[in-house]
């Protein structure tokens, strides 16, 4: 009867790191050997590190999905310690503590958490109900918006070698002219620029602050490796970065430099964001 008992709990534990094949099919391929891997192994090596940053394109359906499986299958594996993510702010954390640990979710949860309408709810609730019902922590990483007025009038110096290095300050206002189109005068750069790294800085002071093994949820430029959280977490002093596994559409250029590892997803025809933004300036 005993060896019965021990082999039904070693059935049950092998079973408990077997995950569910992934929603949506597409390349991974480890970045640090340029090799392709399964969803299981990643899954088996994202299981390890104290830290990991998902990166992804805010509007792509197939990459939420993934962030889903990504914690279920994580969870599956090991405890999970929290999840972080970008599109929650301080004057939130509140409200989700207090729907965590309400018995029974309320029937308008956007509306009890006060869920900004930037970040396309269909996307994230699937992701926000999951993580709303698990023990661990659901933790808001980013600025709120009295605090991106406050640093884009009066930016703030930030410490670091690594964060105020030449290469990823233009790196970054590269980035931030294109996400406007081209439209912002060049008087704003240093202002956006400094929203934009105190942001990370933001999200590198929770991450290091929150409990593992922990996982933030962040846009592209956020995660990587080269010029975003990453930098600011060894800036702070940590001893090493967090892994970081970018979400990509096929064509997309994501090297070593950037990530660890890159899972290529269909590409999705492309929003013209631009369109509504040069009518917004009247150009």
């Amino acid at each position: 009867m005993r060896g019965i008992l021990m082999l039904a709990l070693v059935l049950l534990s092998a079973c408990q790191h077997v995950s569910m094949p992934p929603p949506v099919a597409g390349e991974i391929r480890d970045l640090r050997s340029g090799q392709g891997i399964t969803a299981q192994e990643l899954i088996a090596r994202l299981g390890k590190p104290a830290r990991v940053i998902v990166g992804e394109q805010h509007d792509n359906r197939d990459h939420h999905a993934l962030q889903l499986w990504l914690l279920r299958s994580l969870g599956a594996r090991r405890p999970q310690g929290s999840l972080l993510l970008e599109m929650l702010t301080p004057d939130q954390q509140l409200r989700v503590d207090d729907v965590r640990h309400t018995s029974t979710p309320p029937a308008d949860l956007p509306g009890a958490l006060a869920w900004q309408s930037g970040w396309d709810w269909d996307l994230y609730g699937p992701i926000m109900r999951f993580a709303l019902g698990q023990p661990y922590p659901l933790l808001a990483a980013n600025l709120d918006a009295v605090e991106v007025r406050s640093v884009y009038a009066n930016p703030p110096s930030l410490s670091g070698a690594r964060s105020n290095a030449p290469a990823v300050r233009n790196e970054l206002l590269e980035q931030v002219s294109e996400s406007h189109c081209g439209l912002l005068p060049q008087s704003q750069m240093p202002a956006m620029l400094a929203v934009q790294q105190q942001r990370d800085r933001r999200m590198a002071e929770r991450l290091l602050a929150a409990p593992t093994p922990s996982l933030l949820f962040a846009g592209a430029y956020h995660a990587r490796k080269d010029v975003g959280v990453p930098i600011h977490v060894l800036d702070l002093g940590a001893p090493q970065a967090p892994i970081v596994l970018m979400l990509a559409q096929q064509g997309t250029v994501v090297t070593a430099a950037m990530a660890d590892y890159v899972w290529y997803t269909s590409a999705t025809p492309a929003r013209d964001y631009c369109a509504q933004m040069r009518k917004q300036f009247g150009k």
